[in-house]
């Protein structure tokens, strides 16, 4: 079957599946946020849906720069080499914290808005994380000083900066409007890789009492302020068991979508790790998300620069296996870095040693772009 009729069958599929929908296995599936509107929650059925047929595949800034260009209109390095945009946009908050024009990675505040609104009318998704800077120092997202996370709490030092914060993101994600005024649908991805130890939210740097807290907290606040178009997805990072995994989880009425990041450092010719502990840990999160009837994603992953050339059909297809994964986004293709004197990206562009491989990933059944998702409609029933 080519990819064209894998997309119209699924088509066809979601629409004489509809009008039995609430009477499927499913009908236990429902969003954390009780008030969220119509289009996130049929965003969030139809990404269930989606997952029994594809992977979605997504993008970290890719609408704003690539390798070697930066703010060109309508270019995408992804687009360059497959002709199709991703089909999943990640975008990050940090920045909103200090009122700064510019986000975390210099992109504009008020260009990520379009990017984010062109993405949304094409029929991609957004996601956004947020490497707030720490609430206690002032630091960075990576200063880890002790007892920041606790700072935030209510009675916390910091409490009030914190609040202050959650102000100017809620005021930045209400402006996210499609042109008929309806609030954009986000899956918003807050503490991002919480079980490892290098930001301030870590688990190293707090209790799971406290990290729970903080979590229910800034939930309940942006929806206190009108924010009802979040679709909120749990990260970790590495975990080795279910108790390790769910040790900080807030709860199923708290959270939406189940996933973790994890980025290959090692040749995979030579060390088959990267997929061993991919395929146990999505062994782990697919289980309690059955159980729960929640959503499962890889929210981050990677191979920096891209060196083996057979990464996407081989070793990427290997570590998602034959789970049902709403999506898989890779990082940003940021390009050379001169502080540490290397190239940064993670899609492939022109010329690029995976770019035949890339393709090849693009043309399989099972992996959904851009106008895959615009034919599916992930926005209507």
């Amino acid at each position: 079957m080519t990819k064209t009729n894998y997309i119209f069958s699924l088509f066809l599929t979601f629409s004489t599946f509809y009008s039995s929908y609430s009477q499927s296995s499913d009908t236990k599936l429902s969003l954390s946020d009780k008030k969220a509107t119509k289009n996130t929650i049929q965003l969030y059925q139809n990404l269930y849906k989606t997952a029994n047929k594809g992977i979605l595949f997504g993008h970290q800034d890719d609408l704003a720069y690539g390798v070697n260009w930066k703010y060109e209109e309508g270019r995408s390095d992804v687009k360059d080499v497959v002709g199709d945009y991703p089909a999943v946009y990640g975008w990050d908050l940090g920045g909103l914290e200090t009122k700064s024009d510019k986000n975390i990675d210099g992109v504009p505040f008020d260009k990520m808005r379009q990017y984010i609104i062109d993405g949304y009318n094409r029929g991609g998704i957004i996601t956004i994380s947020w490497h707030s800077n720490n609430p206690l120092t002032d630091g960075n997202a990576w200063d880890t000083t002790p007892k920041s996370l606790a700072s935030a709490l209510p009675g916390g030092q910091s409490h009030e900066k914190y609040k202050a914060w959650l102000d100017e993101a809620a005021k930045y994600i209400l402006t996210l409007k499609d042109k008929k005024g309806n609030l954009i649908p986000l899956l918003y991805r807050p503490f991002h890789e919480l079980t490892g130890t290098w930001f301030w939210w870590c688990k190293n740097n707090g209790s799971p009492e406290e990290f729970k807290k903080l979590w229910k907290f800034t939930i309940d606040y942006f929806q206190k302020k009108g924010v009802h178009n979040l679709i909120y997805v749990y990260n970790t990072a590495d975990f080795n068991s279910r108790e390790d995994f769910l040790e900080y989880y807030p709860g199923p009425e708290y959270a939406d979508i189940l996933s973790f990041d994890k980025y290959i450092y090692n040749d995979p010719l030579k060390d088959n790790s990267f997929v061993e502990n991919c395929q146990r840990q999505f062994g782990i999160i697919d289980q309690i998300a059955k159980e729960q009837h929640k959503i499962i994603a890889f929210a981050e992953t990677g191979y920096e620069a891209i060196p083996y050339d057979k990464w996407w059909t081989d070793t990427l297809m290997k570590a998602m296996g034959s789970y049902k994964i709403s999506y898989v986004l890779v990082w940003r293709n940021h390009g050379w870095q001169e502080k540490e004197q290397k190239m940064h990206y993670y899609a492939p562009f022109k010329g690029q040693v995976s770019e035949k491989d890339f393709i090849q990933f693009y043309n399989l059944d099972n992996t959904l772009f851009e106008k895959d998702a615009a034919k599916i409609n992930l926005y209507k029933k």
